[in-house]
């Protein structure tokens, strides 16, 4: 399994911006396809954007879609998340994760992810 550690959550105001970073290490970053979910107090992960390995194919929940961005950098191992316009309902823990190895495209269901991160907190102020 892959070992992942993500950055750069915080505290923002409403219509701010923020990103997130998840630097993977322990196999080949390139290797498989990517994904942010986020779990906010009492409610279940959700999926929130997805990234293929190659980084050519991203796919967004819809309650984020134009909002935010997924990216990744396989020459620095790194996975990021641009979040724009944030609102107070973004509030959550959000967690990288990653598909087996050779497994190219997202998905949008937890149980399609065999690696996590810890997870960062994000906090929308109104």
């Amino acid at each position: 399994q892959a070992q992942l550690v993500e950055s750069g959550g915080g505290l923002v105001q409403a219509g701010g911006s923020l990103r997130l970073s998840c630097a993977a290490s322990g196999r080949p970053f390139s290797s498989s396809a990517m994904g942010w979910f986020r779990q906010a107090p009492g409610k279940e992960r959700e999926f929130v954007a997805g990234i293929s390995y190659s980084g050519g194919s991203t796919n967004y929940a819809d309650s984020v879609k134009g909002r935010f961005t997924v990216s990744r950098d396989n020459a620095k191992n790194t996975l990021y998340l641009q979040m724009n316009s944030l609102k107070p309902e973004d509030t959550a823990v959000y967690y990288c994760a990653a598909r087996s190895v050779g497994v190219q495209y997202p998905t949008t269901a937890r149980y399609g992810y065999n690696s996590w991160g810890q997870g960062t907190q994000v906090t929308v102020s109104s």
